[in-house]
């Protein structure tokens, strides 16, 4: 048996609001077209999760309500720049064949890297950009049952592959 894991760091997010708390800033024009892109990039894959885990940060919420996929979203107060080792736990958690993680770095491009066995070659895997995302296998009956280095990368593309290079 075999689950599916999409991982996401959250789009490019607007600094245009000095003094702004960090959790409360929106996606950028950037960010909201990146965004929409990989929503139709994954439905090209036919990629629909069972379940988004999704920190509950202002941009994460926008990316994904952007994307436009289906699936159950469920807020998380402890995805907010939570550490690879603390998504690892919240993955643990999740129901269903497919689920997808939206978060943010340095978190999510680590648990990225250490999730999989072997790294795709691309060559902004290490630095996981924003709107990065990572569709893995795991060798897993149950969600609790999957842990670091065991994953199969099935694909990997950055939203620039998608719209091209933008301005913000």
């Amino acid at each position: 048996m075999v689950k599916r894991l999409v991982l996401l760091r959250h789009a490019k997010s607007s600094w245009a609001t000095p003094g702004m708390a960090d959790h409360d800033r929106p996606l950028n024009k950037r960010g909201r077209t990146s965004a929409k892109a990989i929503g139709n990039w994954l439905k090209t894959l036919e990629i629909v999760p069972d379940v988004i885990l999704c920190s509950d940060a202002v941009r994460t919420v926008e990316t994904h309500a952007r994307l436009g996929i289906e699936g159950e979203l469920r807020l998380r107060r402890d995805l907010y720049l939570a550490e690879a080792d603390a998504i690892l736990e919240i993955m643990q958690q999740a129901e269903g064949a497919c689920a997808m993680i939206i978060g943010h770095n340095p978190g999510i491009g680590e648990f990225a890297r250490r999730i999989v066995a072997n790294p795709p070659p691309h060559g902004r895997f290490e630095d996981f950009p924003t709107a990065a995302t990572l569709i893995v296998d795991m060798p897993a009956d149950d969600w609790k049952a999957g842990h670091f280095g065991t994953s199969r990368v099935v694909n990997f593309i950055t939203p620039g592959e998608l719209t091209g290079p933008e301005k913000d």
